[in-house]
């Protein structure tokens, strides 16, 4: 077993968090938290081979699936170090130690495969990661700071807001980049576009322009874009790029095509007809070691030998003969894991809770269980402990925030409403939501 990198940064970062990451394992009230981030969400079946076996030899067996496409280990013991060299083994670590808090790109998990890409995301993601990792300025940023890149797939997450989104984009038959900051393509329009061959420097650009004009309580590009606009930015990155931006109208008024709800659920076409997806919903977001192993072995006799993790809390099996989809289906069910919408509990979304988390109000896992079990039909709802809704990244169309044990306050998304959306009861406990939930399912057929 070779020596493991050191649990902790080489040196102090410039924007510290307490957030985990593969080196640094964080205290919570069940043990530490262990968080591996994967590119593009991509796992083989032997490194999760690996992560089930750390999670069971040094910690409560509990792997969790992030809204980011990541993995990560909870209820861990004393044996750091043994676990850290467990994963680094497995292949799961950074290639520079300090590159590991901003490994923060997310990726369709239909990447390369999708038949309704613009472009294959993967070369670039690559290049992008590698700079991450190795550019040494780059350390400085907060774990927190995040890059999407959308290829134009059919089954990519466009809600959850990023310090930086690139997307795909064609104008007059031309392939462009668009980007914009602190936001995301289901809600904005780029504020400008690069030639696609210039994407990577872009990125790199964006960043240097950030780390030079930001301040240390600058910790995303919202903070920074508070005290300088948007379009003063894009004059100084004008000065960083050899092509200059295009922010013409047809750049500034384009806005990405929606995606079918749902995709990662079930089979979902792949570019060559004879091959599809198979996806499946991790119930609430926590898989068992058994669980893990038995998905891997799943995508070796009958995938590619690898899971790709979806910012939806779930996973797919992709390159799955069409003849074989039935089959991983079916063995996908048997692991434990959700195959269908229509089953209310692959709909929901429920955070730690106050049974491992100190700041959470009431036990959320428990109660979206109770809650799913009276859902007719199924929806998409958001348990959340407290404000600060680790679980979702976006706006779920229903969250539930936890006010005391077992009672919710409880919003339903709105256009014109901030944060959750708007109010439609207080301190319900979790039988009267499903109430409230089935009877406006029955009233109103709207999202």
């Amino acid at each position: 077993m070779s020596e493991p990198m050191p649990a902790r940064p080489l040196s102090t970062p410039l924007r510290p968090s307490a957030c985990p990451g593969l080196l640094r394992i964080v205290p919570a009230l069940d043990g530490g938290i262990c968080r591996i981030k994967l590119a593009g969400g991509v796992i083989t079946a032997a490194q999760a081979k690996a992560v089930a076996g750390a999670a069971e030899r040094y910690a409560g067996g509990l792997i969790e699936a992030t809204n980011r496409g990541n993995l990560q280990i909870r209820g861990i013991g004393a044996d750091h170090n043994g676990l850290i060299a467990t994963l680094l083994d497995a292949g799961l670590g950074p290639s520079h130690p300090a590159g590991d808090d901003v490994r923060n790109l997310m990726l369709s998990p239909t990447a390369g495969v999708d038949p309704q890409q613009l472009f294959d995301t993967r070369p670039l993601a690559r290049l992008i990661l590698d700079s991450l990792e190795n550019h040494p300025g780059f350390h400085d940023l907060s774990p927190k700071f995040a890059l999407s890149l959308d290829g134009g797939e059919g089954l990519v997450m466009l809600e959850h807001p990023h310090d930086l989104w690139l997307s795909a984009m064609q104008v007059n038959g031309e392939m462009l980049l668009g980007f914009g900051f602190a936001g995301c393509p289901a809600s904005h329009s780029p504020v400008g576009a690069v030639p696609l061959d210039r994407g990577h420097e872009l990125v790199i650009a964006v960043l240097e322009l950030f780390l030079a004009a930001a301040k240390a309580e600058h910790t995303r590009m919202r903070h920074l874009l508070a005290d300088m606009s948007v379009s003063e930015f894009l004059g100084a990155l004008s000065a960083r790029l050899t092509v200059a931006a295009r922010t013409d109208q047809r750049i500034t008024t384009w806005r990405r095509p929606p995606i079918q709800p749902n995709g990662h659920i079930g089979l979902y076409p792949q570019a060559e007809t004879a091959l599809v997806a198979v996806g499946a919903v991790v119930p609430l977001g926590r898989l068992n070691p058994s669980m893990l192993s038995r998905v891997a072995d799943l995508s070796v006799e009958l995938g590619d030998g690898t899971l790709s993790m979806t910012p939806w809390q779930s996973l797919m099996l992709r390159n799955v003969a069409l003849d074989n989809a039935a089959q991983v289906l079916e063995g996908l069910q048997d692991a434990g894991l959700i195959v269908s919408a229509e089953q209310s509990l692959g709909q929901l979304i429920a955070c730690t809770g106050s049974a491992a988390c100190a700041k959470g109000l009431a036990d959320t896992k428990s109660d979206a269980l109770k809650l799913a079990s009276d859902l007719r039909p199924a929806r998409p709802v958001h348990v959340s402990g407290c404000i600060r809704s680790c679980a979702a990244a976006h706006i779920a169309p229903v969250t539930l925030l936890a006010v005391s044990s077992g009672r919710y306050d409880l919003y339903f998304r709105h256009a014109d409403q901030p944060g959750f959306g708007e109010l439609r009861g207080r301190d319900l406990t979790i039988e009267a939501v499903g109430v409230q939930l089935n009877a406006d399912s029955r009233s109103n057929t709207d999202d």
